[in-house]
């Protein structure tokens, strides 16, 4: 058996060295082994694969989940703080104050406006297929977001260099407008994004659009497409024109930008591209989008006024609360302002700047122009409103120099003196202070009536320290001078700084007969709807100067125009007034009247500097004749002052100067600043 086991295998081995007779050896154990082998091999193979596809499927199972916890947790992180979403219907937003002029034509609008709510069936289909075509042209397709819309927009701006288009659906972009802020960051994004799958869940496509249309932003304090139709075409957005519909579409890309109001052009240029896109949607064929392209378009509210009145409407609607208390609705407020009157203020004063203003250093000035009973027609607050809102007509106070001379006179005519009494022009010394007049000169005995036609400054201060200073304040006070008034010699001078405002509703009381005498812009507040809360009445007067005393003021004021230092301003027609200019020329005033209109100019610098010998009797009584002749052209000529409509009572009087007394502060510091100017 032993020796049989050894034999085997050589027997094997020289069995498997050859072939049998007559055949190829096929080598069939070769064969064989190399078989076995590689089976083994596709077996190992397939075993590594298998456990290799296990591998990636255990760890991408794993980083699934984990990726899903993240991603839960960065939504949990985003969404935490996102803004309350039970109040979508009602919109945030200030309650809007339309301003209109005297005639009831629209001036100005503070506050959001928002026109009628609207249903989808009420819009036009263009304007739906305009906005539809520029903002989101799968916006009934897509579930909230659209990576269509956001590839195109990254390959554009690649293209471009820079940012010329968004990816955002409009569900997003209503996202953002009703409850985020306009901010560029992730934080913002990753909350539209939720807020937008919200929404689509929550809301039909139409819901939605709806909601879009009618909240959105497009420019000039508009929100919503019927507030933007009644703002630049003046009428409902149900009624407006295929053109129409494309600006307001266009409107949506950049609302300051491209605002008729701002720009016609700019709003023509965009609307033919939202013309263009609607074509390239197949929502309008080619011809027709050329010919409504090339139409001209007509946009309401356009005139000079709109854009030139911001300081009287400013003025105005600081006042309006005073009158109806917190404003809680949408209120129309009809003023006092003439247009026209208006529009010519702001056109002669800025020629009179741009003509001589640089080479007499005169940089700034401000006109204001009422009726006789105190109703402000016009107010210019400074050269122009968009580089200073500074409202020079009533915030700023100046010295009015000889401005102020009429209280002294006035005051002096009330106490027995006479406008042709005489006084010495001569040197004066009241203590240590000594006036001066404009020029150094001196005339020797001259009347009232001279004096204050010729500004005569020694002779104005005689007369106020003769009749007691403080008699002047009293008459300032209740001609309406509520700045403070200081008890010192120069006071007579015009040393204490006044408003213009101010100050010309005083020269009004003359011209109203001696009527007191209120400025004030707004006849009537009502709420939207209609609901009158204020109406101004022109009810009972008080006289607060005596019929007599305003004759013979009246009187001197016109021999300024007539002949004195006022000259420069003669209308042509019946007038008065009276030239100011304080020490070094740092202001330059002149306040007159006819039996139309009041009216001051003050020209000056904000920095207080000098001008380049700049007197009232100058530029401002220059100012004031052009636009007297050309307010006043075609009118009656009416006479000045009117008689008065009433006597003053002891009792009115009182009750006057009571107010006067809760509402004027009063100072009696000295000053020692010496006023020697006209």
């Amino acid at each position: 058996m032993a020796e049989g086991k050894r034999t085997t295998p050589k027997k094997l081995r020289k069995g498997a060295s050859k072939a049998p007779p007559g055949r190829k050896s096929a080598k069939p154990r070769m064969s064989v082994t190399k078989s076995s082998g590689s089976e083994s091999m596709a077996t190992g193979e397939s075993s590594g694969l298998g456990r290799l596809t296990l591998r990636l499927f255990k760890w991408s199972l794993i980083c699934t989940i984990w990726g899903g916890v993240a991603l839960g947790g960065l939504v949990a992180w985003y969404a935490w703080d996102l803004p309350d979403i039970s109040n979508l219907e009602t919109p945030t937003r200030r309650t809007s104050i339309t301003l209109t002029d005297s005639g009831g034509r629209e001036i100005a609008t503070y506050g959001d406006l928002y026109g009628e709510a609207l249903r989808l069936a009420d819009v036009p289909p263009y304007l739906v297929q305009a906005i539809v075509a520029t903002e989101d042209r799968r916006f009934f397709d897509h579930g909230g977001f659209d990576p269509l819309a956001l590839a195109r927009a990254v390959v554009a701006n690649v293209r471009a260099g820079r940012v010329r288009q968004g990816g955002s659906t409009l569900t997003q972009q209503l996202a953002k407008n009703i409850f985020l802020k306009p901010d560029r960051t992730l934080r913002r994004k990753v909350q539209e994004l939720l807020l937008a799958f919200w929404l689509e869940a929550n809301f039909s496509k139409e819901q939605i659009f709806t909601l879009y249309i009618n909240r959105v932003y497009l420019g000039s304090g508009a929100y919503g497409v019927d507030a933007a139709a009644r703002r630049y075409f003046g009428k409902s957005v149900k009624s407006i024109t295929l053109h129409e519909a494309a600006v307001i579409a266009g409107l949506l890309k950049a609302p300051s930008r491209y605002s008729p109001l701002r720009s016609r052009t700019a709003a023509e240029k965009r609307a033919r591209i939202v013309l263009k896109t609607m074509v390239a949607a197949k929502f309008l064929d080619d011809r027709t989008a050329q010919k409504i392209g090339s139409q001209r378009l007509r946009v309401v509210g356009r005139s000079g006024h709109r854009r030139t009145a911001r300081y009287f409407t400013d003025w105005a609607l600081d006042r309006v609360s005073g009158f109806v208390g917190r404003v809680e609705s949408d209120l129309i407020v009809r003023t006092t302002m003439d247009a026209r009157l208006q529009t010519l203020a702001e056109s002669r004063l800025r020629a009179v700047l741009k003509r001589d203003g640089a080479k007499r250093n005169i940089r700034q000035a401000a006109l204001v122009s009422m009726s006789p009973t105190g109703a402000v027609r016009a107010l210019v607050g400074g050269r122009d409103y968009a580089s200073s809102q500074y409202n020079r007509a009533f915030q700023a106070r100046r010295q009015p120099g000889s401005a102020f001379k009429l209280f002294v006179y006035l005051a002096a005519l009330e106490n027995g003196m006479h406008p042709q009494d005489q006084l010495i022009d001569g040197p004066l010394k009241i203590g240590k202070w000594q006036p001066r007049n404009y020029g150094g000169g001196y005339d020797g005995a001259v009347t009232l009536k001279d004096a204050m036609a010729r500004s005569i400054n020694t002779v104005a201060v005689q007369v106020s320290e003769r009749i007691g200073r403080q008699r002047v304040i009293d008459t300032a006070r209740r001609l309406g001078i509520t700045s403070p008034l200081r008890s010192h010699p120069s006071l007579a001078l015009g040393a204490s700084e006044v408003s213009l405002v101010e100050l010309t509703s005083a020269y009004g009381v003359i011209a109203n007969g001696g009527v007191a005498v209120w400025p004030h812009a707004i006849t009537e507040i009502r709420t939207r709807n209609g609901k009158i809360l204020y109406h101004r009445r022109e009810g009972a007067t008080t006289q607060v100067v005596d019929p007599q005393a305003v004759r013979g003021v009246n009187d001197m004021l016109r021999a300024v125009v007539a002949g004195g230092t006022g000259r420069g301003a003669n209308p042509g027609r019946p007038a008065a007034g009276k030239t100011g200019t304080s020490q070094d020329f740092r202001d330059a005033w002149f306040i007159g009247y006819t039996g139309d209109l009041v009216t001051g100019v003050w020209m000056g610098n904000d920095d207080s500097s000098p001008m380049k010998r700049v007197t009232g009797g100058g530029y401002p009584a220059q100012l004031w004749r052009a636009y007297t002749r050309a307010a006043l052209q075609g009118r009656l000529v009416k006479p000045l002052p009117p008689p008065p409509s009433a006597a003053m009572s002891s009792e009115s009087a009182s009750s006057f100067l009571n107010w006067l007394k809760r509402n004027v502060e009063t100072s009696a510091e000295d000053s020692e600043d010496p006023i020697n100017s006209e």
